[in-house]
């Protein structure tokens, strides 16, 4: 399917429709980068919040569940509520994900995750202009790419319990790899959703197709960052 002949057939109030959207998915995922930040620098701030959250695995896990559940929720669940509810709960997610990645705060240098979160934002504005412009279809890639990104969560999961050095740098490159493609693949899979959308105008449904674009794309920008810094970044 070419995304790019179907969104040169509409009109004008369509094309503004969908200009709108698309601006509301880029809009409300960097809205959640923020709030990922500046929760992160608080929580990093107060000793007392950290040593609670480390000392405590209960805590920690409850955390991490929550945030997993969260996406599940808002993925599976979008149209049996509200916009309202479900941008609610991708701020709380943001939050919640900002408390768990304070940690990265004492772990490496500030000079490094701000080179970090710098060359992903430019990796990933990069893959993004790419997946959105390209006349090529990227569905068969994708697909690859999903595949992937299964075996990297597999792999990941038993090097918790390995803890092997070289299995966690292979990992972090294959990652890399894997979100930099996913970055420029979802965002023709949300430019095409999201123009098939825009003939029913804005509303609450399709600012919910939105919101679904930035919580993926969110997901991709968080992701690669952390291999990034995982690589590039300089332990204190």
């Amino acid at each position: 399917m070419s995304y790019e002949k179907s969104y040169s057939r509409t009109s004008g109030s369509e094309v503004s429709t969908f200009a709108v959207l698309m601006r509301n998915v880029y809009t409300w995922m960097t809205c959640a980068l923020m709030m990922t930040g500046l929760t992160a620098m608080i929580v990093a701030r107060n000793a007392d919040w950290v040593q609670a959250i480390a000392t405590n695995s209960v805590l920690l896990w409850t955390l991490l569940i929550a945030e997993i559940g969260l996406v599940f929720f808002i993925s599976f669940c979008l149209n049996k509520i509200s916009f309202i509810t479900a941008g609610l709960l991708f701020a709380l997610y943001a939050i919640l994900n900002g408390v768990t990645m304070s940690f990265i705060m004492l772990i490496y240098t500030a000079e490094s995750i701000a080179q970090a979160f710098f060359v992903t934002a430019a990796t990933f504005g990069g893959m993004s202009l790419y997946g959105y412009f390209t006349k090529r279809d990227l569905t068969g890639i994708g697909r690859v790419l999903i595949m992937g990104l299964w075996g990297l969560i597999v792999a990941t999961l038993v090097n918790l319990f390995w803890h092997n050095d070289t299995l966690t740098s292979i990992l972090n490159y294959a990652g890399v790899i894997i979100f930099v493609g996913l970055t420029a693949y979802d965002t023709q899979k949300i430019k095409g959703m999201l123009t098939q959308a825009q003939y029913s105008g804005v509303n609450d449904q399709t600012n919910k197709l939105a919101l679904l674009g930035s919580i993926v794309l969110y997901l991709d920008f968080i992701n690669l960052f952390l291999k990034l810094l995982s690589i590039m970044g300089k332990r204190k």
